[in-house]
């Protein structure tokens, strides 16, 4: 019963922590939001904002979404990939964007819309999502939190391009949940 109790005032902490902290970086960050814009527009045609579907907290899927930083048709001929390093389907001012995580900013209002937290394991494309649940022992533990911008995962490892990757992001996901 105080388990409970503790887990729930937890939950209501965190959620007016990340409604807070996200509406404040959104009012300081917004310049630096309408620069990106800007300079996604001018610099390779599209939308300025990239949208794609992501799973959340116990297995939900929504909406993410982010500065473009890929060039508008990225997928089409390949279909979902994992984004690489040196990806030759990342723009000039994408690479900017990515190196800088000025590309996340727009994720701040899922913070606010309640899909996401600021902190916890990256939410995943629902088709990398079965194959890593199988592949990976443990992989499914991530859906019990709601996913983040940022986690330890983001701090101490960054692109995943093999499964050993996507394996050590996840025991720093573990550690977190």
């Amino acid at each position: 019963m105080v388990m409970g109790f503790l887990r729930k005032v937890y939950a209501v902490t965190k959620r007016i922590f990340d409604i807070v902290m996200s509406s404040v970086l959104l009012v300081l960050a917004w310049p630096l939001m309408l620069l990106a814009a800007v300079l996604v527009k001018i610099t390779s045609p599209g939308p300025v904002i990239y949208s794609q579907i992501r799973v959340g907290l116990n297995g939900t899927c929504f909406k993410i979404y982010k500065f473009r930083t890929m060039r508008a048709d990225a997928e089409k001929n390949t279909g979902a990939v994992w984004a690489k390093v040196d990806d030759n389907r990342i723009t000039s001012i994408g690479k900017i964007l990515r190196k800088t995580r000025i590309d996340e900013l727009p994720q701040l209002f899922n913070v606010l819309t309640g899909n996401m937290s600021l902190i916890g394991p990256r939410p995943e494309r629902p088709e990398f999502v079965e194959t890593l649940k199988v592949q990976i022992p443990d992989y499914e533990k991530r859906l019990s939190v709601k996913p983040g911008i940022t986690g330890l995962a983001q701090v101490y490892h960054k692109y995943d391009e093999t499964i050993e990757d996507v394996k050590k992001k996840v025991d720093y996901d573990i550690k977190y949940i």
